[in-house]
Formats: structure tokens, sequence, C-alpha cells
């Protein structure tokens, strides 16, 4: 097996480190990342200019780009080697609820599975980030299962791990995203007040049995199937009758 790896934090962040040292123990690995931090990116592609990956070692690249754009350049473009698996991450803090719509790290694990290989985006649910082992034990684990046992082929898995030693984990949870109140407000530069900051991210609203939120603070890995299909499917039929009261 050959696993590509991603993320946002960057190609120096300690979290792609430790996830390209813990997978490399089962597999080749080649890193393909952004040259800086490109949080909250989400799944953008850039589309303007060019891109020029550069190699620094070995198996590890950088480019000025976003996750997305790095995964879609690795898969589409550069390598020439066959990937099997597309694996995001160790995203410096968690991916929960209704972070996954802004993350680039999530995002990255979507390009992949947008070009038809199963992949897996892992976060460490810290701001601290003290236990990136464990998160890089966590992933390894579960390439090696998903390497037994191949997921549906349009499944995205999002796992946070709890910032503590592997020997504090209870286990691993399958779970659903919670979700947050809306985000805190923009906050006006202190120094220029033309200019402003996006607000924190919103506390937890739905952190109930089964979410991510809840197995996170129990101590449990949580492992959330996500799909690219956004199609609102009971509503369909709503949406037709509302249409078809419009006069044209």
């Amino acid at each position: 097996m050959r696993i590509l790896i991603s993320n946002d934090d960057g190609y120096k962040a300690e979290g792609i480190i430790q996830l390209a040292k813990s997978l490399s123990e089962i597999s080749e690995v080649i890193i393909v990342a952004p040259s800086e931090n490109k949080s909250a990116a989400s799944s953008s592609l850039t589309i303007g200019k060019p891109l020029k990956p550069i190699q620094i070692e070995k198996n590890v690249y950088a480019i000025d780009a976003t996750p997305s754009d790095c995964v879609h350049l690795a898969l589409c473009g550069f390598i020439k080697e066959s990937i099997d698996l597309v694996v995001t991450g160790i995203n410096l803090g968690a991916n929960l609820g209704d972070d996954v719509i802004y993350s680039g790290t999530v995002a990255g694990a979507i390009e992949g599975r947008f070009l038809g290989l199963p992949s897996i985006a892992v976060s460490l649910a810290s701001w601290e980030c003290k236990h990136f082992e464990t998160a890089g034990k966590i992933a390894k684990l579960l390439v090696a299962q998903i390497e037994k046992a191949p997921l549906a082929y349009n499944t995205i898995i999002n796992v946070n791990v709890p910032d503590i030693p592997m020997s504090e984990i209870k286990g691993i949870k399958s779970t659903r995203l919670g979700n947050r109140h809306k985000s805190e407000p923009s906050i006006q530069d202190l120094k220029d007040p033309s200019l402003f900051w996006i607000g924190e991210n919103g506390k937890e609203s739905d952190n109930e049995k089964g979410t991510d939120f809840h197995a996170i603070s129990n101590n449990f890995v949580s492992v959330t199937p996500l799909q690219i299909d956004l199609t609102k499917y009971p509503e369909i039929q709503q949406v037709t009758d509302w249409l078809e009261k419009i006069n044209y």
C-alpha cells in the first residue's frame, strides 16, 4: 500500500510529521502538503495561477497551495506512483460538528474521495496538542482496518482523537456530527478599526450521546462517516410542489 499524506497546517507541522512517522511503519508514504498554514481553506482550488511543487526531500513535497490543491495535483499530476489511500492530518485542533465545512484537512480527504480513493481525515481535538503520538497510533489502526475491510466507495472518514495518552483512550466510537451555536461576533482590530478578525467558533449546541462532541468529551476516539452528496432527498418532493406554484 502507498499512502498520500496532506494537511492544512503545512508540511513542517508536528502533526503531519507524526502521521508520516506512524504510517510509515506499515506502508510507504508520500507527503504533499501546503508550504504554509492553510487552515479553514475548505475545498478551495487555486485556478488563477500555476502551482509549483517543491521537493523538500525524498517523498516530501511542499506547494504554495490549499490542501485540496495538494491532493489534486498529487493524484492528477506530478506523482507518478500509484496511490492507494489518502490520509490528511494530524490536524492541530478538533474538526467536530460544523467544523468539517471549513476544514482544509477534511477537504483534502474529500478531494481524495472525489478522485476515487478511500480517504481519512485525522484531527487531535485540542489546541494544546500534547499527544500527537496518540493520534498517530489511532491513524495506524484505522489504516490497517481499511486495508483489510474497505468501506463504501463514497465514504470519507473524519477522525477526532482526544489529546490524552493512548493508555487513557476508552475506545473508538462511530459517531454523527454534532452542531455548534453560531460563531462569535467578529472582532474589530484595536490598531486599525477598519480591519476585522473572524470570531471564534460557536460553543457546542448538539453534543448529545452519539455525537462526535460527546465521544471526545468522554475520552473516546470519534470516527464519523461523511458523504459528498449534499442533496436533501426528503425535501425533493416539497421543492417540486413549491416550484409548481410559480407562474411563468
